[in-house]
């Protein structure tokens, strides 16, 4: 029986706009931006920071040098935020319904502090709530040294949260993440970015019961 669920981020609780990232790290200078940024787990400075390797103020400064000016950490912010296609409120009520039910409910993002400056502020879900409010607790890349699919972010939440994994639920929109969580004995499911996994979680739940 399931007794937790992880959930990922970015194209599962909220929608991924990759495409409108690109073009706002192109507005700051960025020509090559579109080979810079990946839809799943970031490479180099982008990956830099997702992984805890290096600061967001390190982040600002080292993409300044490649734009060839001065950025400020909000510019930076503004297009890290590009991801954000929206925030579907059909999964905050899914979340806080689950949690209602008893079920544990975990966030296991590849994140950074740009990103959880406004994640973790009440501006999130237009209500004057954080996405912190929707979860029992959050476990983001940048804090933990690693990034999905490393197997050493996932053993950081089960030892963490004390997990059994064969009673734990992972939702995430990447097959190598899903893949991860698979060989460690985690129960999962793969969603598309942006879809309606409100019925799939029930139908999964039911199955796994």
């Amino acid at each position: 029986m399931i007794k937790t669920i992880l959930f990922d981020m970015g194209g599962v609780v909220i929608t991924l706009d990759q495409r409108q990232a690109i073009e706002r790290f192109k507005s700051l200078g960025l020509a090559d931006a579109e080979q810079r940024l990946d839809a799943y787990t970031q490479q180099g400075i982008f990956g830099d920071l997702e992984a805890g390797k290096i600061t967001d103020e390190d982040f600002r400064r080292e993409l300044s040098v490649l734009v060839g000016r001065e950025l400020s950490w909000n510019e930076c912010r503004y297009a890290w935020m590009g991801y954000c296609g929206g925030v579907p409120e059909r999964n905050l009520q899914k979340m806080n319904e689950l949690r209602d039910r008893g079920y544990r409910v975990v966030l296991l993002s590849n994140t950074n502090p740009y990103m959880m400056s406004w994640v973790m502020s009440d501006e999130f879900d237009g209500k004057g709530h954080s996405l912190g409010y929707y979860l029992d607790e959050a476990y983001m890349s940048y804090k933990c040294g690693a990034m999905k699919p490393d197997p050493v972010f996932f053993n950081a939440v089960i030892k963490g949260e004390a997990l059994v994994p064969e009673e734990t639920l992972f939702l995430d929109d990447g097959p190598r993440n899903i893949a991860a969580a698979d060989a460690l004995g985690i129960k999962t499911l793969l969603v598309d970015n942006g879809e309606d996994w409100t019925g799939k979680i029930e139908e999964k739940l039911k199955a796994l019961s």
